[in-house]
């Protein structure tokens, strides 16, 4: 929804392809795919499952590819959060930001923002569940560029403390149903409530970018006035129509001839 209403309000047409309409990598492939899309559409917004689907779209398309989502990295949502968070603040330069749950897509894309912008990230993750080694690696090469502090522990309250900003995702992402069961136990004692926010600072904030399962968050902290879930979600809208405009505007299309 935040790129179709997007792209149509900048006067685009969009073309939402679903699972049922286009078999990415299965009926075609990745290549053939992105070779037939670069002589239909000026630009393409992928959610995939490999991160490497989107890095063969990317080599084989003439067209900007957006990675609408991977299960690398989701930089799109982090666009939407870090607006979110200048609105409220006034700044993100110096504020900390911690991140309470699995060390997913969602938190790789805020380990390589964080530091760029000058915010502290403290992380806490369950044994088992840490974030990729790679991605670990070159956020703590930009922490260190950018003189910020990256935390990473498995207590929840240590993560918390002293932060600005308090964030969590779902526990179990797409692909990961069947281990529904053994995720709930191994993240027992990582929802986030007024008790994890004790020891944060008195104006913090909450973020998820939905969908929100009640077992990563109490309704008392994602219905209250300090929860900014709804702002953040809008704000997908207003971040992929600056990013489109951003990539269309470098963009040059090829002229093509009608046929007749």
């Amino acid at each position: 929804m935040s790129t179709e209403t997007g792209f149509a309000l900048l006067g685009g047409h969009p073309c939402f392809l679903t699972s049922q309409d286009i078999h990415l990598g299965v009926n075609e492939s990745s290549t053939d795919t992105a070779r037939v899309l670069s002589g239909l559409c000026d630009i393409v917004l992928a959610r995939v499952y490999s991160h490497s689907t989107l890095e063969e779209l990317e080599k084989e398309a003439s067209i900007p590819i957006i990675n609408g989502l991977s299960d690398l990295y989701h930089p799109i949502q982090i666009l939407a959060d870090f607006l979110t968070l200048q609105e409220h603040y006034g700044k993100l330069d110096g504020l900390t930001v911690s991140w309470i749950g699995d060390g997913n897509n969602v938190l790789h894309s805020f380990m390589m923002t964080a530091a760029k912008l000058g915010v502290h990230l403290r992380i806490a993750t369950p044994k088992g569940y840490e974030p990729e080694d790679s991605v670990v690696q070159e956020a703590q090469r930009l922490s260190k560029q950018h003189g910020t502090q990256l935390v990473l522990t498995s207590d929840p309250m240590e993560a918390a403390t002293g932060s600005d900003v308090l964030v969590t995702d779902t526990w179990v992402s797409m692909g990961q149903e069947e281990e529904k069961k053994k995720r709930l136990r191994d993240f027992h004692g990582y929802q986030i409530t007024e008790k994890t926010g004790s020891v944060a600072n008195p104006d913090w904030t909450f973020l998820h970018c939905l969908p929100r399962k009640p077992e990563e968050v109490d309704d008392q902290v994602f219905y209250s006035p300090r929860s900014l879930v709804f702002p953040e979600a809008e704000n997908r809208k207003w971040t992929i129509m600056g990013l489109m405009v951003s990539l269309l505007a470098d963009y040059t299309p090829q002229t093509k001839m009608p046929r007749f």
